[in-house]
């Protein structure tokens, strides 16, 4: 019997070193992002594409309903999901109005070790500065590339989805192309303390719920002395408003608009159950002010 169970012993051990094993030759998760859509053909192609160079690859939709040729906005998005994925994840982002133009294709490494491959019009930007970038290389390498000359409006399938697979079998990425000392990047804005008050602007449109997201961090916030209750005057576009400052949005009637700090720390305007972008006519870069609380 003492036999039997140092057999199972031995079995169980040499089990787990071949999960593990398996494990470690797994390829990296590929996080896709594009402004493409789907209402054709685009994303399945740039998929396939990728399949084809390495059939073992995890593919996640990070969204392909990014605004049509809005960088910021990739940006934004690209930051946000960032931080939740492991060292090593590889980011292929595609929103690219400068497409069959001389802007440069890259590939970027973050501080947190991630890759993006994407182009170089500063859709890397709120990466670079929450996480910093270790470097960056130009894509020249043609054999990264798929077969035959790149079209002039479809790098996603010509250059970026290559490269991500390439990555992904674990190909020397400073085989993709030269050092690239200074990517495009586009300052982020900050909010400012003036003498009003808080003044930031709305960053992003939460999903499909209209939800204003501010580039107002909570930290700032509460430095004007507000707590949960308490009713804030906010401008937005010349527009007055009093919000209840909520920890959710049940938290008042449905119809009411309010104020909250969403998931990632950031101040947001909604309204319970409704759009608040839409009832107001509020879009992306819109001015708020928060004035600082009565004494």
């Amino acid at each position: 019997m003492k036999g039997a169970g140092a057999t199972q012993k031995v079995l169980s051990l040499l089990a787990s070193l071949v999960l593990a094993g398996c494990a470690a030759r797994q390829p990296p998760t590929v996080v896709f992002l594009s402004d493409f859509g789907t209402a054709d053909d685009s994303v399945a192609i740039c998929k396939g594409v990728m399949l084809d160079i390495e059939p073992r690859l995890r593919i996640v939709d990070l969204t392909h309903a990014v605004p049509p040729f809005s960088v910021r906005d990739g940006a934004h998005f690209l930051a946000g999901t960032a931080s939740a994925f492991p060292p090593g994840t590889i980011f292929l982002a595609v929103v690219d109005p400068g497409v069959g133009t001389p802007r440069k294709a890259i590939v970027a490494i973050s501080g947190r070790g991630q890759y993006f491959v994407l182009p170089d019009n500063g859709l890397v930007s709120d990466v670079a500065a929450r996480d910093g970038l270790r470097a960056a290389r130009e894509i020249t390498n043609p054999r990264w590339m798929r077969e035959g000359a790149p079209s002039s409006t479809f790098h996603g399938r010509d250059i970026f989805a290559p490269v991500a697979a390439h990555l992904a079998r674990g190909e020397d990425w400073t085989a993709v192309g030269p050092p690239l000392s200074s990517p495009v990047l586009h300052e982020a804005s900050e909010a400012k303390v003036t003498g009003a008050g808080l003044v930031g602007e709305v960053v992003a449109l939460d999903g499909p719920f209209g939800n204003l997201v501010t580039n107002i961090d909570a930290e700032h916030f509460r430095d004007l002395g507000y707590e949960l209750g308490d009713r804030v005057p906010v401008t937005i576009e010349g527009r007055s408003f009093v919000l209840p400052l909520v920890q959710t949005f049940a938290d008042v009637p449905i119809g009411k608009p309010l104020l909250y700090i969403d998931s990632r720390g950031r101040l947001a305007v909604a309204i319970n159950q409704g759009d608040f972008a839409h009832v107001y006519g509020v879009g992306r870069s819109a001015g708020i002010l928060i004035a600082p609380k009565a004494r």
